[in-house]
């Protein structure tokens, strides 16, 4: 019993500081220059990362391999421009992606 309750207090308070650690460092780093260069840089640079990362394995060899990713992409873009709103380009871009695959 005492061995349960040793492990229920330590994961309860390993559970806690994690949850709490984010609060006590942000607000000593709230008005950082870096922290809020990194804030606008960030996603741009994610953004890039994952369109490599998602794209490194297309081939040209055929159509089949190259079209419904360019679809995608191509509609992902189109629509992030012309909503700026991310849920809209993600699905529009992967219903895209799956209807270009569908077709070819």
């Amino acid at each position: 019993m005492t061995y349960i309750l040793t492990v229920t207090v330590t994961v309860w308070a390993i559970t806690y500081g994690l949850r709490a650690a984010p609060f006590v460092f942000l607000a000593k780093v709230r008005d950082s220059q870096t922290l809020a260069y990194l804030g606008r840089t960030m996603p741009a640079g994610v953004m890039a990362i994952l369109v490599v990362f998602s794209l490194r394995d297309i081939t040209f060899a055929s159509a089949e391999s190259w079209v419904p990713a360019a679809v995608g992409v191509v509609a992902t873009c189109c629509l992030h421009l012309a909503f700026r709103k991310v849920l809209v380009s993600l699905l529009g871009g992967t219903g895209a992606f799956a209807l270009a695959l569908a077709m070819f």
